[in-house]
């Protein structure tokens, strides 16, 4: 009889020892299932997030000067590209220069406007020209109603231009936005006769300017720095100067010899 009671005693012993095995085993199970879904979820969430970014940075790229075609681009004051005063040659676009026997090229804008985009060419100035290239250009201030006005990255020969020593600490010079803030120093600038990569980044209300790969400029054009500037500036009496949501892209014919090549500019997503 004493057996008997002993072995049920290791029986139950066994029994318990079991379901207690059978459940941590249980319980581990809904621990690893919780984990799992979990590890899925996260990764789902990771992907859809990685998705969003790369639609995000879904960009469109329009070629403004191929080599041939002038059809993006028109006279500041008409419908058409400039019959005179620019001219192709060897798929390089040259705005010429005014001397005793031609007038000189006029500024040219995109017939397009662009809001966020980064802008890309190569440019090569003449020994002693000035120029610029104009962005988010409007015709539509108070008071300058028709003539097309915007922020200038400055295209100028540092060493043979005087305006390159006017304005203020230096906001003149070439890769400055124009009488408003001045380039980093030290920046490498390629001499008059050699092409220079310049870059436009306007991301919303971020502005960035480039020069041979190399960032030299960055401002926000809504930030009270910004307009603290402007009020400085030669453009001080036009109201919310920078500001469009949207504009043309214009080359300046400034009375001196300026070649341009490779033109594009990818518009961003917004």
């Amino acid at each position: 009889m004493m057996s008997t009671i002993l072995l049920l005693k290791e029986l139950n012993k066994g029994f318990s020892y079991e379901n207690s095995l059978n459940l941590k085993l249980r319980n581990m199970k809904i621990k690893i299932s919780k984990l799992l879904l979990l590890s899925i979820l996260i990764f789902q969430y990771a992907v859809t997030t990685a998705q969003k970014k790369n639609k995000n940075r879904e960009t469109t790229q329009i070629v403004l000067f191929d080599g041939t075609s002038t059809d993006a681009w028109k006279d500041h004051k008409s419908e058409n590209f400039p019959e005179h005063g620019w001219q192709i040659k060897g798929e390089i676009l040259t705005v010429l220069g005014k001397t005793d026997t031609q007038e000189g090229g006029h500024d040219i804008i995109t017939k397009e406007q662009f809001s966020n985009f980064v802008l890309e060419l190569e440019v090569l100035l003449s020994e002693g020209a000035n120029s610029g290239i104009k962005y988010m250009v409007v015709n539509t201030y108070p008071g300058k109603e028709g003539h097309y006005l915007g922020l200038e990255y400055q295209l100028i020969d540092n060493e043979k231009h005087p305006d390159a020593l006017l304005g203020r600490h230096g906001n003149r010079k070439m890769a400055t936005l124009y009488d408003i803030l001045p380039a980093r120093d030290n920046i490498k600038v390629n001499p008059a006769g050699s092409w220079n990569k310049v870059k436009i980044v306007v991301g919303k209300n971020r502005v960035e300017h480039w020069i041979n790969d190399k960032i030299v400029i960055a401002y926000n054009r809504k930030s009270d720095s910004y307009k603290e500037l402007v009020r400085f500036s030669k453009y001080k009496t036009l109201e919310n100067f920078g500001s469009q949501k949207k504009g043309h892209i214009l080359l300046q014919g400034h009375g001196n010899e300026v070649s341009f090549k490779n033109i594009k500019i990818t518009v961003l997503k917004k």
